[in-house]
């Protein structure tokens, strides 16, 4: 499998990533254990996981992600084989109990004892990649600002702080590099800058959300990451599996992931979002390929993106993710697709 550099890092990472935010709810401990052995047998060694998942979050479960890797990794030897990345939590005042009893955020405190807490989890000494899950600042994200921009609060973490912490992290070993997700073209600049002036290693990727139904990535941040070798490590690039088709017209398949997800999954039910699934769904009909894969494989397409990071409910679905590099992008599908863009823009923010 095609590897791609992160950033401006040493390291380098499958085009595919293996998303990890539903080991525990949708995926059991057997079937989590079976698609990493089957990713690690295609090529695919970039595994990305978070101290909050699974999702939806709870207390009762939160970080078995990251426990279901480090097990695997103990029992398979398989730590140096890939490229580990996990996550703190950014602000957020419902979710007391990640830190045990205070409100989560992206403060030297929060950094340190998350690291600690991801590295027993995870059983390993040291994290390739650790990122700040969404910044602590009120920003753009997760649809927060579909009915318009929210002013920052003046009470944010200084990005200068959260920046010091990873490179004493860096420096003592514990992560080898750092990113960000969620974040936006200001933040991603402003972080590098900080970087720059404090002599820390600068961010090598930035986690966000990219596909067909959301494009906003395009609009600002492709020229950061490209110009400034900050990788796009995609998330929900099958937009959690509406651009399959199988909810449209209200439909809910069982065991899918929308029917324990509820509230959290209504950023793709926007008004015209069901126009442009259909319209590429009769894309990928009149090329003769399966929709996901379709959808993948274009994000891969693109030269600002360093890999796209997947979820699999099943082994089924995992074949043929892995498949969807033998596609060739051409450049009569990319205009197709793109004609669908063009009528229904980013219907999915």
């Amino acid at each position: 499998m095609e590897k791609r550099p992160l950033g401006r890092s040493s390291l380098e990472v499958s085009v595919l990533g293996l998303g990890t935010m539903m080991f525990h709810t949708q995926i059991d401990r057997d079937g989590a254990w079976a698609q990493m052995d089957r990713c690690l047998d295609a090529g695919c060694d970039f595994f990305d996981t978070a101290e909050i998942y699974p999702i939806p979050p709870k207390a009762e479960y939160v970080g078995r992600s990251e426990e279901f890797i480090g097990e695997w990794m103990k029992e398979r030897g398989t730590r140096e084989r890939i490229l580990l990345a996990t996550k703190v939590a950014g602000r957020n005042d419902d979710n007391h109990w990640i830190r045990e009893g205070r409100t989560p955020r992206v403060s030297a405190r929060d950094i340190e004892e998350a690291v600690e807490a991801s590295l027993a989890r995870l059983q390993t000494d040291v994290i390739d990649l650790y990122q700040i899950h969404w910044p602590d600042r009120q920003s753009p994200r997760f649809a927060n600002d579909r009915y318009g921009f929210v002013p920052f609060a003046d009470d944010w973490v200084p990005l200068e702080e959260a920046v010091a912490a990873m490179g004493r992290l860096i420096a003592a070993g514990k992560i080898r590099t750092w990113g960000l997700s969620n974040d936006t073209p200001w933040g991603t600049m402003k972080c590098i800058q900080v970087a720059e002036a404090l002599g820390v290693d600068r961010p090598v990727s930035v986690q966000n959300p990219y596909s067909l139904l959301n494009r906003i990535y395009e609009y600002g941040l492709a020229e950061v990451g490209m110009m400034e070798d900050v990788g796009l490590l995609t998330y929900s690039p099958l937009a959690q599996g509406y651009l399959s088709g199988k909810y449209l017209d209200g439909q809910v398949p069982e065991g899918a992931r929308k029917s324990f997800m509820g509230e959290r999954m209504t950023r793709y039910e926007g008004p015209s979002t069901e126009h442009a699934i259909r319209g590429y769904l009769e894309v990928a009909g009149d090329f003769g390929l399966d929709p996901n894969a379709m959808a993948l494989r274009w994000s891969v397409s693109k030269p600002f993106v360093a890999s796209s990071i997947f979820g699999a409910a099943n082994m089924r679905q995992l074949e043929l993710i892995i498949d969807c590099l033998e596609i060739e992008w051409t450049d009569e599908l990319d205009a197709a697709v793109n004609a669908v863009h063009a009528r229904w823009p980013n219907p999915a923010p």
